[in-house]
């Protein structure tokens, strides 16, 4: 009798082990292992694409690091961004976030040619964006974390999402947080997300109003240190030069470090999004900006988590959603 119920167990942890991969995709879980079987190489062919993309451009890490962050605001995390205008769909790249400023999409097309040839119908664009924005971190000197993985690709864009869900540079910090909130995300997420801007570029246009009395008070932004809002008029007139770059930090703008935070403590932020975290009475972000420009590690350690949590924003998973074969496209077209 015990001989056969151990029997019956090992037979029933069987069935559970080759069944529980089935159950995480259809009951709405991502994991790390979803491609294990399906894609063995998967996670390597991304690496190596995103690898000689930013070897090529320092500035591609940052890129392909907001393309995942803009593409979870608006209805999940489901690839929605990549979408090219067709004739059922306005594609989020027209958006005011987006317009003229989102970039990597040919980066994101090499990957999706190179998984295709390897396993066809298998890895989905919003997964490609969510293991382009690990992989772009660590590349720039970041944290690494596990990626879960399963999520399907939307097939629709909402323009609208993309106007009104994505934080804008110019919004007010509850605008912001509010932001964060609706998709789940709290005010710790936000100051480690926002420590993502220790990479990248800014143009004019996003933060002109801090330089030249446009802020409706008679006054240039008294939270801006003078000097660096002097330095940043020589690049950035009054009018024109909307789509001139500066670096977010522009102490190390390539490397992955807590000097963005370091920056807002001595009033250098460049975007004032940026820069009202540092600034806030009666909020948790001063005292959060200060830990993490003070210690780097417990900085890695909270992007690594947060990312993690926003990349779980809403996926599609199991029968919803599609695996497109193109990334700007829905199969069906």
């Amino acid at each position: 009798m015990a001989m056969a119920m151990s029997c019956f167990y090992i037979v029933v942890t069987n069935i559970l082990v080759i069944l529980s991969p089935l159950c995480l995709a259809h009951g709405g879980y991502l994991y790390p292992q979803f491609y294990d079987r399906s894609c063995p190489k998967a996670q390597q062919i991304v690496k190596s694409v995103v690898a000689k993309a930013v070897a090529r451009e320092a500035r591609m890490a940052a890129s392909l690091l907001r393309l995942h962050f803009h593409d979870c605001f608006v209805m999940g995390c489901d690839a929605s961004l990549l979408l090219d205008s067709s004739g059922t769909i306005i594609s989020e790249k027209l958006s005011n976030s987006n317009r003229n400023s989102a970039r990597g999409f040919e980066v994101i097309d090499e990957i999706k040619s190179a998984l295709e040839e390897e396993c066809p119908n298998t890895v989905s664009c919003a997964d490609i964006l969510a293991l382009t924005a690990r992989d772009s971190t660590v590349l720039a000197g970041g944290p690494s974390w596990e990626v879960p993985l399963g999520r399907r690709d939307s097939r629709s864009a909402s323009l609208s999402g993309s106007n009104n869900n994505i934080p804008a540079p110019n919004n007010t910090f509850q605008t912001i947080l509010t932001k964060f909130k609706l998709q789940g995300l709290d005010i710790v997420d936000l100051v480690a997300l926002s420590g993502a801007h220790t990479i990248g570029n800014a143009r004019c246009t996003s933060f002109r109003q801090r330089l030249y009395n446009q802020s409706g008070n008679g006054q240039p932004d008294c939270t801006l240190d003078q000097f660096y809002a002097a330095l940043l008029r020589t690049r950035c007139p009054r009018s024109g030069g909307d789509q001139n770059l500066f670096f977010l930090d522009y102490v190390s703008p390539t490397k992955f470090d807590s000097s963005y935070y370091n920056n807002l403590l001595a009033h250098k932020g460049l975007l004032n999004s940026d820069q009202v975290l540092a600034n806030l009475q009666n909020q948790p972000s001063p005292q959060i900006v200060k830990t993490y420009a003070y210690n780097s590690e417990i900085f890695f350690q909270q992007f690594a988590k947060s990312m993690v949590k926003m990349g779980n924003i809403s996926p599609l998973t199991g029968f919803r959603g599609e695996i497109r074969k193109n990334c700007r496209k829905v199969n069906s077209q």
